[in-house]
């Protein structure tokens, strides 16, 4: 599976931006999809996940702000962010796993994210 994520750029603190991350090699229906996060000088965090049923799980941290979704007629998925903080500052990537394995076995580059205060 490759992955390539796209859409990340500068915006004000309270905008809002979504990020895509477009799949190819495999079967993107049958897989679950997440975003994760680093932000300078900190570890890589879960962001978002969605299964390929369409279940969700958030962070704490973005619930109720970040909506993911997935087009499988597109094989993409979506991390829409409303409400910025400049915290949501970081690299953000894509993963896939497939249903029943438990890490994530391949990853996208990452897109910049920069919220301004």
């Amino acid at each position: 599976v490759q992955l390539q994520a796209c859409g990340g750029g500068l915006v004000q603190a309270g905008g809002s931006l979504r990020v895509s991350c477009a799949a190819s090699g495999r079967t993107f229906s049958s897989l679950v999809m997440g975003w994760f996060r680093q932000a300078p000088g900190k570890e890589r965090e879960f962001v978002a996940r969605i299964s390929s049923g369409g279940s969700t799980i958030y962070a704490d941290s973005v619930k109720g702000r970040f909506t993911i979704s997935r087009d499988n007629a597109k094989n993409t998925v979506y991390l829409q962010m409303n409400s910025l903080k400049p915290e949501d500052t970081a690299a953000y990537y894509c993963a896939a796993r497939r249903e029943r394995v438990g890490t994530y076995e391949y990853w996208g580059q990452g897109t910049e994210v920069t919220v301004s205060s």
